[in-house]
């Protein structure tokens, strides 16, 4: 039976994703190493974990509000406003199931067949295969080695055209490690407003900076009402499996994606909101110990893996989010994917091609540092007899 004729032509087009199919032989591999998952080695913080636990022993299973459960909202509005200095009500606010459920509904509901979404790159790989299925043009824009992998107004201003309708900003930056700062960002809303242009603004990182408070695109004059800022517990929370995050917007623009979420997810998971509700509200008391301890420890294994990358003549740029380093592999002669399946192969040490997360990274590659200082040791030593091994 010939399926492909019963499927959509966009979704068989679309490529699997360039990071999985590393780990499908890495679990094969004895005593292999991973630095490649984007995801906290720190366990959910136990309040939280038993907060979740304690709504499912107490019956609370039930579907919540398609927008999430209204103390949860108040939360997050008043955790925006603590933390970032961001002003929302409960109904601008829809909670997710993830940050990534956060994307799809904000292209879904702003793309009209043909519209041009301006991807910067290197960045997460899910944002173009969503603009092509909510039937848009991904427009990739190069952001730089030698400009911090930040983007540019040149950049961004040579991509615009009469099509272009929105704006992905993802910073703190996956897989650079890259930020933004409030000037950077000047540059960038200057822009959006000159030519119209809405901002899809991905801060899933944006607890994870280092040597200065994170800035949103949507606190400059003028951005709040074209901003849809999406952000979660993942990363910040060590929640990954519970797969809770949320989106903030206008009105207008939210009312639109709460349409789509009541139709596609019904509402996010019901103990996932209760956990998230325990983590907002213990964090707003103790000013997010928790969070700022797992910061601090991301920070020293920064330091530690980035000077171990310089010294071994990966040149490696200071990433100050996220918790990922993008090192240039180009003393090794070799372009991402070759090193990165040839050290697979020969040190049993997984790391992900930058080439992955966008055509400007094929001569980088993504390492994670979420992974404790025993492994970052001992894959920084296999790495340095690779590199010695094959340096030209």
């Amino acid at each position: 039976m010939d399926y492909r004729k019963y499927l959509n032509d966009i979704a068989l087009d679309i490529k699997p994703s360039g990071i999985r199919k590393y780990f499908d032989v890495l679990s094969s591999m004895p005593n292999a190493i991973s630095l490649g998952v984007g995801e906290p080695d720190f366990d959910t913080p136990y309040d939280v974990a038993a907060a979740g636990v304690r709504s499912i022993n107490e019956g609370r299973t039930h579907y919540t509000s398609n927008a999430g459960l209204p103390k949860l909202r108040e939360a997050i509005a008043k955790y925006m406003a603590a933390r970032f200095d961001l002003s929302y009500t409960q109904d601008e606010i829809i909670v997710t199931v993830g940050a990534s459920e956060g994307i799809d509904l904000a292209l879904r509901a702003i793309v009209n067949l043909d519209d041009e979404v301006l991807v910067p790159e290197p960045s997460f790989v899910a944002y173009s295969p969503l603009v092509r299925l909510a039937g848009g043009k991904a427009v990739p824009v190069d952001c730089k080695e030698e400009d911090l992998f930040k983007l540019t107004k040149a950049a961004l201003e040579a991509a615009i055209t009469d099509k272009t309708k929105a704006l992905v900003l993802p910073f703190p930056n996956n897989p650079t490690g890259g930020i933004m700062t409030e000037e950077d960002l000047e540059e960038v809303a200057e822009t959006a407003k000159r030519y119209d242009l809405l901002v899809i603004s991905d801060e899933i990182y944006a607890e994870l900076t280092y040597g200065g408070k994170h800035c949103s695109i949507a606190t400059l004059p003028g951005m709040w009402e074209r901003t849809i800022l999406l952000n979660g517990f993942s990363k910040s929370f060590a929640m990954t499996g519970w797969r809770l995050g949320y989106l903030c917007a206008p009105k207008p623009l939210r009312d639109v994606m709460l349409k789509i979420h009541q139709y596609s997810l019904m509402c996010a998971p019901t103990a996932s909101q209760y956990a998230g509700l325990e983590a907002l509200q213990s964090g707003l008391e103790d000013d997010f110990a928790s969070v700022e301890r797992m910061r601090k420890e991301y920070d020293v294994r920064r330091k530690y893996l980035v000077a171990g990358l310089n010294a071994m003549g990966l040149t490696c740029f200071e990433p100050k989010g996220a918790f990922y380093a993008f090192p240039n592999v180009s003393v090794t002669g070799m372009d991402a994917e070759t090193f990165v399946e040839t050290l697979l192969k020969e040190q049993s040490l997984a790391v992900i091609p930058g080439s992955a997360f966008g055509s400007c990274g094929v001569n980088n590659v993504r390492i994670s540092y979420a992974y404790s200082m025993e492994q970052i040791r001992e894959a920084l030593r296999r790495l340095k007899l690779f590199v010695e091994a094959h340096r030209v």
